[in-house]
């Protein structure tokens, strides 16, 4: 058996999908990215409300991420693909398979960026909701029934799904006050929900299933877009969702969280996986709850 090891990651341009495709890279891994901009420049629609349109570029692209990739002495796979567009991820996976034989790893990172997410219920058409349902729980869904019976043959395999706190509570605020529509939480909740049912469905098999909730991150497209919707570029790094998830690709320790939720930032802290981190930082009021402390803890134990 091949002591190859390869991790699939989508949303891998920018934000949390670049830290994670980088510390999977250093911690032993080639990385097939997948992302809907491969050249930096290109322009995509990033509106957060059916409302408006922006389709400037945002800082980031595929290209970029495997140059960090390669930087960490691991080759990098370019695989363009829109969430939107099944046959896409279909060849993304179809390739990875096909040229690099296996897949250990699958980072479910990327989610619909597109308008809705920032618009209450009767101000997004049911169109815009299916859009953010295809791509935050259709999508993953799609490639998991690729990669996973190739895993199952092999005896081993770990997917790993970026879920939200928008999936399991309610905003404080509404949709473009500094809260989220339910085109968003509703997907995540959906999305929320897989990891779980593999580990019953799929432990037996050596398949192992966890969420990541990363909390409040500074990425490139918050910093851009998000200050008119309520939320401030003052979150976490997103190395630290890197970080997270390279422990729970790499640690033996890790089958014991098996279909569980693991909360990057402090879980990052507590386990010291990024040099000085000393855990999430008090921010003002915003319309995301509390989910610190007892929250987290409560959650946890329900």
């Amino acid at each position: 058996m091949s002591d190859r090891r390869v991790a699939f990651v989508t949303g891998a341009s920018r934000g949390i999908g670049k830290a994670i495709s980088v510390a999977l890279a250093r911690a032993g891994f080639d990385v097939a990215i997948t992302a809907r901009t491969v050249e930096p420049g290109e322009e995509r629609e990033h509106s957060a409300s059916f409302h408006s349109s922006d389709t400037s570029a945002l800082p980031g692209s595929l290209r970029e991420t495997a140059t960090l990739v390669e930087k960490e002495g691991r080759q990098a796979l370019l695989l363009q693909a829109d969430l939107l567009d099944r046959p896409s991820l279909g060849v993304a996976a179809a390739t990875v398979l096909e040229r690099w034989g296996q897949v250990d790893v699958v980072v479910h990172n990327a989610r619909y960026i597109g308008p809705g997410h920032m618009d209450t219920l009767l101000g997004a058409p049911l169109s815009v909701i299916e859009n953010h349902m295809q791509g935050n729980f259709f999508a993953p869904l799609q490639l998991n029934k690729i990669f996973l019976p190739r895993m199952i043959e092999r005896g081993r395999g770990r997917i790993i799904d970026l879920t939200s706190s928008s999936g399991f509570s309610d905003p404080l605020k509404p949709a473009g006050a500094g809260g989220w529509g339910i085109s968003y939480g509703a997907t995540k909740a959906a999305l929320h929900r897989v990891a779980g049912i593999l580990a019953v469905e799929h432990g037996p098999d050596g398949i192992q299933a966890f969420n990541v909730d990363p909390g409040y991150t500074a990425t490139e497209r918050i910093a851009q877009d998000m200050a008119r919707f309520g939320f401030a570029a003052n979150g976490e790094p997103p190395e630290v969702v890197g970080a997270v998830v390279a422990w729970l690709a790499t640690a033996p320790e890790a089958a014991e969280l098996n279909g569980h939720t693991i909360f990057a930032q402090q879980f990052c802290a507590d386990h010291d996986l990024v040099p000085g981190y000393t855990g999430p930082q008090p921010r003002k009021p915003s319309g995301r709850p509390d989910l610190s402390g007892a929250h987290i803890a409560q959650f946890q134990e329900n």
